[in-house]
């Protein structure tokens, strides 16, 4: 399967013209996904303390939690400005930044824990070790990232995205090629799982790896 290569100013523009209607979409969608919870538990539990990012964060409700479980440096990352205004406006008592989760401004080994919940999907598969190898630029040595992402091998190419034109394209991942590509990166698999879809979901299974930074 050849995945969709999205342009990277037509994902900003889109979550631009949607961010709104995405927050009130998705703002409180952790509530019905025990699993996502229970994992974002886990790595909250485990964060030493310092800095902790939560890239492609949407409408925040991820980068939210975790700061609610006591991880007190949180920052949410996102590409679009429109959805990191939407996010800032939502939680106050979060920080959130524009920037490119393939290109990220923060310094070496700067990140005590990174979380990317299905913010994957705009890439290709030639993107995955890049954005591993990014992740694991910025983490600690020891760190963890925890990231969520549509298992399989297909792409949707919706012509609409909560009401407005979409010129941009999801793509899925097998399990093994994203962990393939967080191996060759240089980072260690600590957890994988998956799990069906809960009902009111997109149906396709989701997959899950913590991986961490070697000390």
């Amino acid at each position: 399967m050849t995945e969709t290569r999205n342009d990277l100013d037509a994902v900003r523009d889109t979550y631009d013209r949607v961010a709104s209607r995405y927050a009130d979409a998705f703002l409180d969608e952790l509530a019905d996904k025990p699993l996502d919870r229970a994992l974002l538990d886990l790595f909250a539990a485990d964060t030493r303390p310092g800095p902790v990012a939560d890239l492609g964060t949407g409408s925040g409700q991820v980068a939210r939690y975790l700061h609610d479980r006591g991880l007190g440096s949180v920052v949410g990352i996102d590409l679009s400005p429109e959805m990191v205004a939407e996010s800032r406006l939502r939680h106050p008592a979060v920080g959130f930044q524009v920037d490119d989760f393939l290109h990220l401004s923060a310094p070496d080994d700067h990140y005590a824990g990174l979380t990317a919940f299905y913010a994957i999907v705009h890439l290709t598969r030639a993107d995955l070790v890049p954005f591993f190898a990014e992740a694991r630029r910025v983490l600690r040595p020891g760190a963890s990232l925890l990231i969520a992402w549509h298992v399989g091998s297909e792409t949707l190419a919706p012509e609409t995205f909560l009401d407005a034109p979409c010129p941009i394209a999801w793509n899925f991942f097998p399990s093994d090629v994203v962990i393939n590509a967080a191996t060759a990166a240089g980072l260690a698999l600590a957890l994988r799982l998956e799990r069906a879809p809960y009902p009111g979901e997109h149906a396709s299974t989701r997959g899950y790896i913590m991986a961490q930074k070697p000390l």
